[in-house]
């Protein structure tokens, strides 16, 4: 009940009677009932009138736009009733390279990580080990279906950039807009095979009303149903007068669950940088 209102009534004190108190109860349930039914109404018009297209066009414009982006984190990771806590710092180059640097409590560096478009390079500071291959042998091991794309996505909270948005269905959701896709296909196939790579998506979107930003995201690949990624995007902040989520929840669903809790901080946009990566000469490489 609104403030004003419970006020009102309390203010009436013994006075009043039972029954006028139940009546002024029951009209103001009904203006807050009236009060959502306008509100679903407002958020169903767009959507009744221009269909999906209304949406992906709106999407398109909330999302972050950068060539270059950084940001410190912090973050933890749950898997097989195992929870570890790191920290560390990501740049990405839009379409290019994400670069990743990883640290425990104390700040020394443990992991560092470079992925481009059709390659993973990883160095483990600790056992003087090293990694380079592509995402087939990342995605066995994690048991997933990654590409760049998807991956550059889930970290900022953008929609996938290389798959065609006309099988998208338009809905209203507990007070959310929600595009739906089950047969999303990628358009852009350099370096994709069907051994890795998601080539046709079964989606969903839930979009804030008022910013049009990503808040939910849910991704299958068609076939491959038991494979289930899904991200919560909070807390927007503004960077550069765009809207970025400084708080992600990913979680990995294969043979287990994984899953993933993500906090930016000191977040830059187009400042460029250097992606520093070089394997030392007495490290070895890891095999699998």
């Amino acid at each position: 009940m609104p403030a004003r209102l419970n006020e009102f009534i309390r203010s009436g004190g013994e006075s009043w009677s039972p029954g006028i108190r139940i009546f002024i109860l029951l009209f103001a349930i009904s203006l807050l009932l009236v009060s959502c039914k306008t509100k679903r109404t407002i958020i169903k018009a767009p959507i009744k009138e221009h269909g999906p297209q209304y949406l992906i066009e709106k999407l398109d414009e909330s999302e972050l736009r950068f060539d270059w982006l950084s940001a410190k984190f912090s973050a933890s990771y749950a898997y097989n009733d195992k929870v570890s806590d790191f920290g560390g710092q990501v740049r990405i180059r839009k379409d290019s390279i994400i670069w990743v640097s990883i640290s425990p409590a104390m700040g020394i560096e443990m992991v560092r990580i470079m992925i481009t478009e059709d390659s993973i390079k990883l160095l483990k500071r600790w056992d003087k080990k090293y990694f380079i291959g592509n995402y087939k042998v990342v995605n066995e091991f994690l048991h997933t279906n990654l590409n760049f794309d998807i991956l550059q996505a889930f970290i900022i909270g953008n929609d996938f950039q290389f798959y065609e948005n006309t099988s998208f269905r338009a809905a209203q959701d507990g007070g959310l807009y929600r595009l739906s896709s089950t047969n999303r296909h990628r358009i852009k196939k350099e370096f994709e095979t069907n051994d890795y790579g998601p080539l046709t998506l079964i989606q969903n979107i839930w979009l804030d009303p008022s910013t049009f930003k990503i808040l939910r995201v849910d991704v299958k690949e068609y076939l491959q149903e038991n494979r289930k990624f899904e991200a919560y995007y909070g807390k927007f902040e503004e960077v550069r007068e765009q809207l970025m989520p400084t708080e992600i929840n990913v979680n990995v669903t294969s043979e287990n669950l994984q899953e993933i809790h993500i906090k930016y901080s000191r977040v830059k946009v187009d400042e460029p940088f250097s992606f520093p990566f070089s394997i030392p000469s007495k490290y070895e490489a890891m095999v699998y």
